[in-house]
């Protein structure tokens, strides 16, 4: 009867795996998100006849038809040291991934021993003796995965392998608008100190010629202390204006992974700003749901968070193992392979804890409670991208509209300039009317020039706001793309 009840159990035993169909905890479901059919604003518009961008939105720069943009972008996701850190965490996530799905399979050790020992003498051995024991064999064990405990714990390990690929897709999100407004403020501090220049120019020779009536006794001194006074006041902005150009390549070696010089030499040539040449494929605000890598990534780490429920329901209920020994055992090396040195053992175990002061009731709802904290993140997450969205569309609707007054502006205070100059000369009009009117033509047209850098900026936020510039997964993955070789 007892040999009975052992086969009976072990056969028992090697029969659970059939039954590890299940797995405790709850199963994840993605969250549904209601959003608007339709955005608030309007898409910016594009020149007249210009193509549609690529609808994948991968590479969203080449709308600005600007190789050197273009070129930064692409070399930075190659050099970006966040990027090559987020590849890195890339790799932990994967081989988590693998160690989690290890513990499904059992577990094979080999082992061997050799141990001297004394044995003191006793009632029943009058002599001390020392010798030898030689043991050589195997052990394995395996956790039967009965309540998928272990299962859920590979699935977690799964939805944290897709959070940090889409963490880095957010990276890339990131990183080609970083690159691109500072390109873009980069060439409009060129072309604002350009104007700078130009207009100390100007009020210079407009100083100088002040200077001169005054000599003739056509003008005032206070003639002459206004002039200088502009000029002055433009000569000012001008160190600033240069210091903000070198800070901002200072920023974009940063982004690439270089020193601080490292794109001085060619950067400091002054270079247009760029436009968009093509419209926005804008889509749906649902499409953002599929699109932004942090709504994904935000989906990926409640996934994760409801798995593990599950690793810490299966706790509650009890652990089956199957364990098992063979090996040799002898005390003369010479014999240690004889069949009769031979020992092995095989059974089954059973581990339940029935009484941890409540330890493993707390972890769950601890799981619980972080499930419920990625839930509310994620809600949270997509709120703020369709906050971005709007906000994006919004500003680059409005900042198109203060760019042609401005255009307006500059042309009208050219004519002032024009007309308040011949008027002084004729002795038809006040010195002040011609200081006002160059200086409001320097702040007209340096508005411009800033309005014009925001609306190509608030275009590139959104392309962010989008969801564009990351790559696919397959490319996202490639540890050659970002990681040295080893």
């Amino acid at each position: 009867m007892p040999r009975f009840t052992y086969r009976t159990s072990l056969a028992l035993c090697l029969c659970l795996p059939l039954l590890t169909s299940c797995a405790v905890g709850p199963d994840f479901l993605r969250p549904e998100s209601k959003v608007s059919s339709q955005w608030l604003g309007q898409p910016p518009t594009a020149p007249e006849g210009a193509p549609a961008a690529e609808q994948s939105l991968a590479q969203w720069w080449t709308v600005f038809n600007d190789a050197q943009l273009t070129s930064l972008i692409e070399r930075g996701m190659q050099a970006n040291l966040d990027l090559r850190m987020a590849q890195s965490r890339i790799r932990q996530a994967r081989a988590s991934m693998g160690i989690a799905g290890a513990d499904l399979g059992p577990t094979v050790n080999t082992a061997a021993s050799l141990t001297r020992s004394r044995t003191p003498a006793s009632a029943s051995r009058s002599a001390v003796t020392t010798g030898n024991l030689y043991q050589m064999g195997f052990d394995a064990g395996w956790e039967i995965d009965l309540f998928g405990g272990l299962r859920r714990g590979v699935e977690a390990a799964g939805a944290d392998y897709e959070a940090a690929v889409e963490s880095r897709s957010d990276l890339l999100v990131s990183l080609s608008a970083e690159v691109a407004s500072n390109y873009l403020n980069l060439r409009s501090l060129q072309q604002r100190l350009a104007i700078a220049q130009q207009n100390l120019k100007a009020q210079e020779h407009t100083a100088n010629l002040t200077r001169q009536r005054f000599g003739a006794g056509f003008a005032s001194k206070l003639d002459v202390v206004r002039a200088e006074a502009l000029a002055a006041t433009t000569a000012g902005q001008i160190p600033l204006l240069e210091a903000q150009v070198r800070q901002t390549i200072y920023s974009l070696s940063l982004l690439l992974g270089g020193e601080p010089a490292a794109l001085l030499e060619e950067l400091t040539p002054d270079g247009p700003l760029p436009t968009a040449q093509a419209t926005v494929p804008v889509g749906l605000p649902s499409d953002l749901l599929l699109r932004r890598p942090d709504i994904r990534r935000a989906v990926a780490k409640l996934h994760a968070a409801t798995a593990r429920i599950g690793v810490a329901k299966a706790d509650l209920f009890p652990k089956f193992t199957l364990s098992g020994a063979l090996g040799y055992q002898n005390s003369n090396s010479n014999a240690l392979f004889n069949p009769a040195s031979n020992f092995w053992s095989l059974g089954p175990a059973l581990n339940w804890p029935l009484f941890d002061m409540g330890r493993t009731r707390a972890n769950l709802e601890l799981k619980k409670a972080v499930q419920e904290e990625e839930l509310l993140a994620y809600e949270q997450t997509v709120l703020n991208a369709l906050r971005e969205a709007e906000s994006a569309l919004i500003a680059s609707t409005k900042e198109e509209e203060h760019r042609k007054s401005m255009a307006q502006a500059v042309a009208a205070n050219r004519t002032a300039v024009e007309l308040a100059t011949l008027l002084y000369t004729a002795g038809q009009n006040d010195f002040l009317a011609v200081l006002d009117a160059q200086r409001s033509l320097y702040a007209a047209e340096d508005a411009l020039a800033q309005s014009s850098r925001t609306v190509s900026t608030n275009l590139v936020a959104l392309f962010k706001a989008l969801g564009g510039g990351w790559q696919t997964e397959e490319s996202a993955t490639s540890e050659g793309s970002v990681v040295p070789k080893d």
